[in-house]
């Protein structure tokens, strides 16, 4: 299966009528592997600084997590595996698996926890793969 399948066919699933606003995968070094054609143009300084914030959990929460210029404040999450934030009434799921980074952008009506269900699901079965 291509990775622009996983993109398109389980990142941007439906779930209860609700689809994520975009998403990407991403390797670890901020090459794109499969996006949606929406998925805001990021900086290497971004992917740089959500890799970090992977080896040093806490380092994004006191200046903000950065995706495409749009700056989302940081929530809980799982500490080296994955990162959650909110932006308004939207927000961001990223999953760290051994190979890449999965993304999930997200607005209303679509709540946090169906992005986070569809983002770490996938990054889940990925690692045990061995991606």
């Amino acid at each position: 299966m291509s990775w622009q399948t996983y993109v398109d066919e389980h990142l941007m699933c439906e779930i209860d009528g609700n689809h994520l606003s975009s998403a990407a995968i991403v390797g670890h070094d901020g090459s794109i592997w499969a996006q949606s054609s929406n998925f805001p143009q990021f900086k290497q300084e971004e992917i740089n600084a959500i890799m970090n914030d992977f080896a040093e959990p806490g380092s994004l929460a006191p200046t903000g997590l950065y995706l495409g210029g749009t700056k989302y404040m940081v929530i809980q999450g799982e500490p080296g595996y994955v990162i959650r934030g909110k932006k308004g009434s939207g927000g961001i799921t990223i999953k760290k698996t051994n190979m890449a980074l999965l993304i999930g952008i997200y607005d209303e009506p679509m709540a946090p926890s169906q992005c986070n269900m569809v983002v770490e699901r996938l990054g889940d079965y990925l690692i045990d793969q061995g991606f």
